[in-house]
């Protein structure tokens, strides 16, 4: 059986599948700066405080938009506008004609995967109620 990631496009993909596309790895749930001047954009290891630190979950996925305005619901058509996605991300990946890592739970099989290989922020981020000065908390690793 070949794998559905590998047989569809992302807009032919129905939202259970688009959903497991996501490997849980919460870069995106990471505060970003913009370079007003150059557009850069800069991570910083400062996670929104809907972000378990623990299980790297979102404790409001499915309304976190009523709570963070400018959290991204991500679709197939807006990945061409989102340059901030980390260049890891299954979505991104996909987007740009590359095939899932080993890493990622959907080729493994194992939910705990990207844990294990180091892909996520666990352990690396600081609560968005706690981190003070964004500045002081750039880092290069999610990219």
């Amino acid at each position: 059986m070949t794998a559905f990631w590998k047989e569809k496009s992302l807009t032919e993909m129905s939202r259970e599948e688009w959903e497991s596309l996501c490997d849980s790895c919460g870069k995106c749930c990471l505060h970003k700066l913009e370079d007003e001047d150059t557009g850069e954009i800069h991570y910083t290891d400062i996670a929104c405080r809907f972000l378990d630190p623990e299980t790297i979950k979102c404790g409001k996925y499915w309304v976190r938009q009523r709570f963070v305005g400018n959290c991204v619901v991500m679709t197939a058509d807006m990945l061409d506008k989102l340059p901030w996605m980390p260049s890891t991300c299954a979505y991104r990946l996909l987007y740009e004609g590359k095939d899932l890592p080993e890493w990622h739970p959907l080729v493994s099989g194992d939910p705990d995967s990207m844990i294990k290989a180091g892909k996520t922020v666990k352990g690396r981020v600081v609560d968005e109620r706690e981190a003070g000065d964004f500045e002081d908390h750039l880092v290069d690793w999610p990219a």
